[in-house]
């Protein structure tokens, strides 16, 4: 397989910051967005931003911005959506998703990802780690087929919203990280937090 084209997740509506976009948030002297970049952009083919409202406003990121194809905020699924509509023109087989607000997920994540669902041989792979004495997976970081956007997209528009319902019904590998990888920020509490972790 050749790499994935990597899909940033930044559609949310950040209610627990006060509104705005998380990705511009100021972690250690450099914005969310920067780190979340740097991060996954070695790791795929090329990146493209998925967010809402006016996208001039990432113009300075130099990334193609896309917006989600469905109307009212339907969730992570719609971003996922939007990255495989692009994706598919593009002529790209999959994508990799990461979220906007969370700046020290893996940086071998689309390599493990990609093995995680070549060893269970499904389609989808899922992040996950182990919280609580359970396996808890984070539906924003995933390896997911363009040949599936369909499917998608009709399960989108019958008001399906939770992302594991859907992966669940395609088969989806959980591809286990360690317990901190996927910290991320929703609250002021949260961003003091990842200061001490820099």
């Amino acid at each position: 397989m050749t790499k994935p084209l990597g899909v940033i997740l930044a559609g949310g509506q950040a209610r627990r910051m006060g509104g705005g976009d998380k990705g511009a948030l100021i972690l250690g002297g450099r914005s969310l967005l920067d780190r979340v970049i740097d991060r996954l952009g070695p790791q795929v083919d090329r990146l493209v931003l998925n967010a809402n409202g006016d996208a001039a406003r990432f113009m300075e990121y130099g990334l193609p911005v896309i917006s989600d194809s469905l109307p009212d905020y339907p969730g992570p699924l719609a971003g996922v959506l939007a990255g495989m509509d692009y994706a598919a023109d593009q002529d790209f087989t999959h994508i990799i998703t990461a979220a906007a607000d969370t700046p020290f997920f893996p940086e071998d994540l689309a390599e493990r990802l990609t093995r995680a669902a070549d060893r269970a041989n499904t389609p989808i792979a899922l992040a996950a780690t182990h919280e609580d004495g359970r396996m808890n997976r984070h539906p924003t970081f995933g390896l997911w087929p363009v040949n599936l956007r369909a499917d998608l997209r009709a399960a989108l528009e019958d008001g399906l919203r939770k992302v594991v319902l859907w992966t669940d019904k395609h088969g989806a590998a959980s591809a286990p990280f360690d317990d901190n990888a996927f910290f991320n920020i929703n609250t002021p509490e949260d961003l003091a937090k990842a200061e001490t972790m820099l």
